[in-house]
């Protein structure tokens, strides 16, 4: 589980704007990046079979214990349907620390769900594999185009979701990277309780 937002306009890189220009050609006039005009958060849930749900929050809403504990609720929902027989097998949670998904009622929803809750060590953001293989993807392919509402935003990322093969999905929870991270999970976690 992760979190990103999707902004109405996010201009390209430097990088993507680059062009091969003539030496007695002008020089290209590029955006300047000025403050988006709104965004949408998403909230993606995946396993290795692909997206699992998308959240995504109202806007001038938070993100608090009580809304993220809904989502844990609809999760658990989302994996009875789509992923039949895992519940029974146990489900692996991995967030981050933030403040919402560590409150009571999240972690008493966490737990009342039946779902065994992967420790994140503090100031850990290398074992995001979304933000590397997922979020990184999403919005190079949002960068550079501009959308009028919320809408828009979120039809755009269902879409790219929907678009993503298997092969991308499976980049994103491969079982080497798996491995590796629970391998860097439990050498941190033994590391910080002998201090």
């Amino acid at each position: 589980m992760d979190e990103t937002w999707a902004h109405h306009f996010d201009p390209e890189t430097k990088q993507q704007s680059k062009r091969w220009k003539h030496v007695t050609s002008p020089t290209p006039v590029k955006f300047r990046k000025i403050p988006s005009a709104g965004k949408v958060m998403a909230s993606v849930f995946w396993d290795s079979d692909g997206v699992l749900m998308i959240d995504y929050l109202e806007r001038g809403k938070t993100v608090t214990g009580v809304y993220y504990a809904e989502l844990i609720r609809k999760l658990r929902s989302a994996v009875k349907e789509k992923r039949r027989g895992k519940l029974s097998h146990g489900v692996l949670l991995h967030q981050d620390n933030a403040p919402a998904h560590t409150s009571a009622v999240a972690m008493a929803t966490i737990r009342e769900c039946g779902f065994e809750l992967l420790s994140q060590p503090p100031y850990s953001p290398d074992l995001a594999p979304s933000d590397y293989h997922v979020f990184r993807s999403l919005k190079d392919s949002l960068r550079g185009r501009s959308f009028g509402c919320d809408e828009e935003v979120i039809h755009t990322i269902n879409d790219w979701f929907e678009l993503q093969d298997k092969q991308f999905e499976n980049a994103a929870s491969n079982c080497s990277v798996n491995r590796r991270i629970h391998q860097t999970w439990h050498r941190l976690t033994t590391t910080c309780s002998d201090l």
